[in-house]
């Protein structure tokens, strides 16, 4: 007799220990098929990675080419074909400045090998001095320790609190719950709260200020005004701090630009991280990019970065990873991004009628839905409601696959999912995705008691 796909009966240490779990055992397009028979529409690209669509036969064929020839070398001593490619494909998408490219696994690992890169360039420039980190609040830029520290999700660093690095917090911009109304002297959505928090944390010892360009999921795709970046890189250059843009959700295609960063003239980051889609989610691989300005400074110096993983630069990765950057750019997907993107938004603009939904919000194929207790108030669940989880569960069981955060509002209370489906999504399936939202919503209404009804 099979066993529980569940924590205890299976042997796998599962992300969720309180659910059984479908098994899915095919991916098609933007659907995926479990072994009961039953589809779910993908409408979240996994964990926002599956830009391509499941069931690209191309980077299997090229991964398995190049295991046939060679799978591994020791990046400290050989470099390999599919690297030396790889990083030649990422620097005819990136700005000059960031022509070079260090492959790791996973997000978290790029932005840990980022924030150590600043930190290594100011001590061999001779100013060991810059110690500090200036991130965003709401903010995520991954699960190791330090890459956990320069993020704001109280939730996640309750636990770990006393290994975490100090790190200076500026407000996020997040016009949805802004009180300024719109003024351009905002100091959240113009920029100026990241010089304050410089300030606040004496810029002679700040080595660098890290943010995700376009929001991801702890401010549900919020999108900075035109000209947020233009004043954070002046700020920057001012204080001699290190622009580190996190490009790992946001980046290659789901803004419809390359980097979300390019939506920003003149901003150009001096390193940025990318993961997630940069591989189609085919294989787990991320990258950060930099130039001379950075490099030829450590190159001079110690001459190498002093962070390593066992599985960078390796060539079966890269050679996935190669195959899906190439199929991204000959079936001209940033571009499909961008107009298909522009069909999603209007689609699921049509959200906000519902009861419940506080805001519709994003850029190409990258939205978010805030869910609020009270429309006009914009207040939201209460935590112990578990609106956010509680409906990602109704959505899987109407077929449609969603990502959850929760906590944006005012660090413990909020509610939001993330949508974010492979640029190859049709017509008919956002209207699909659409009708299984609406639905998910109505059980979820229907299943948690909330006094006095929707406001």
């Amino acid at each position: 007799m099979e066993r529980a796909r569940r924590y205890p009966d299976s042997d796998v240490f599962y992300r969720a220990l309180d659910r059984e779990l479908p098994l899915i055992v095919r991916g098609e397009g933007c659907w995926l098929y479990d072994a009961a028979g039953r589809k779910y529409l993908d409408a979240c690209g996994g964990a926002f990675v599956v830009n391509l669509g499941h069931g690209v036969s191309e980077i299997g064929e090229a991964m398995a080419a190049q295991m046939g020839r060679v799978a591994y070398v020791n990046g400290t001593a050989f470099t390999n074909e599919a690297a030396e490619q790889l990083a030649s494909e990422l620097s005819t998408l990136s700005p000059r400045s960031l022509g070079k490219a260090y492959f790791l696994s996973s997000g978290s690992e790029a932005v840990e090998a980022a924030l150590k890169l600043a930190r290594q360039y100011w001590v061999e420039r001779g100013r060991p001095e810059k110690t500090k980190l200036v991130a965003r609040s709401p903010g995520y830029h991954g699960n190791t320790l330090l890459a956990l520290s320069v993020s704001s999700r109280p939730h996640y660093k309750k636990l770990f609190g006393s290994w975490l690095t100090p790190v200076e917090m500026a407000p996020a911009p997040y016009p949805y719950r802004c009180s300024c109304a719109g003024a351009m002297d905002c100091p959240s959505c113009s920029g100026s709260a990241v010089e304050e928090a410089i300030l606040r944390a004496g810029p002679r010892s700040v080595a660098a200020f890290i943010a995700e360009p376009i929001g991801g999921s702890s401010t549900g795709a919020s999108v900075p005004r035109a000209d947020y970046y233009t004043r954070v890189r002046e700020i920057c250059d001012r204080h001699e701090v290190l622009f580190i843009a996190d490009e790992v959700l946001c980046g290659a295609g789901r803004s419809g630009r390359w980097l979300g960063i390019e939506h920003y003239p003149g901003a150009v980051p001096d390193i940025v991280t990318m993961g997630k889609g940069l591989s189609g989610g085919y294989v787990p691989l991320s990258a950060v990019l930099a130039g001379p300005k950075i490099l030829d400074v450590v190159a001079q110096g110690s001459g190498a970065l002093k962070h390593a993983q066992t599985f960078s630069h390796s060539p079966a990765i890269c050679a996935a990873a190669l195959a899906a950057v190439r199929l991204i750019k000959s079936r001209s997907l940033v571009e499909r991004a961008a107009s298909t993107g522009l069909l999603l938004q209007r689609k699921l603009a049509a959200l906000r009628d519902l009861p419940a939904v506080g805001d519709v919000r994003g850029i190409g194929m990258l939205a978010g839905v805030e869910f609020v207790r009270d429309k006009t108030s914009k207040k939201p669940f209460p935590r112990e409601l578990k609106f956010a989880e509680t409906f990602m569960r109704r959505a899987q069981d109407a077929g449609l696959v969603v990502w959850p955060n929760v906590g944006q509002a005012d660090g413990e209370n909020g509610d939001l999912v993330m949508i974010a489906p492979p640029f190859i999504i049709s017509e008919a399936e956002i209207d699909e995705l659409v009708a299984r939202f609406s639905t998910a919503l109505n059980k979820t209404l229907a299943q948690i008691p909330v006094p006095g009804g929707i406001a």
